[in-house]
C-alpha cells in the first residue's frame, strides 16, 4: 500500500473500455508527514476522492480488482482504497 495525495484527476474523450466506469486520479505518493516522496503516478478511485485528499492505494492489480469487484481479465493496477483521516506516528 501506498500514501498518497490527490493532485489532479484524468480527463479523457475517449479511454480504454476497462476505465470506462472509473474516475482515474493523479496521486502524489507521500511519507507520514504529507511531504512528496516518489514520483506521482495515475489510480482508479474506488472512494470517491477528491483533490487535495490523501489516500490509500492498492498499487497490485490482483487487490485492486478484488477492490473493484472486477473480473480477473480487467487491466487495472492502482486504486484508491480508502481516504485518510489522519496519520500518527510513534
Amino acid at each position: 500500500m501506498t500514501l498518497g495525495k490527490v493532485v489532479g484527476n484524468v480527463v479523457s474523450t475517449m479511454k480504454f473500455p476497462d476505465y470506462n466506469a472509473y474516475k482515474i486520479l493523479v496521486i502524489q505518493p507521500v511519507d507520514a508527514f504529507g511531504q512528496a516522496s516518489g514520483k506521482s503516478f495515475l489510480a482508479v478511485d474506488a472512494v470517491q476522492a477528491g483533490m487535495g485528499d490523501t489516500v490509500i492505494v492498492i498499487d497490485e492489480g490482483g487487490s485492486g480488482r478484488a477492490i473493484l469487484g472486477a473480473p480477473e481479465d480487467r487491466t487495472v493496477r492502482a486504486v484508491a482504497c480508502g481516504i485518510v483521516d489522519a496519520v500518527t506516528t510513534t
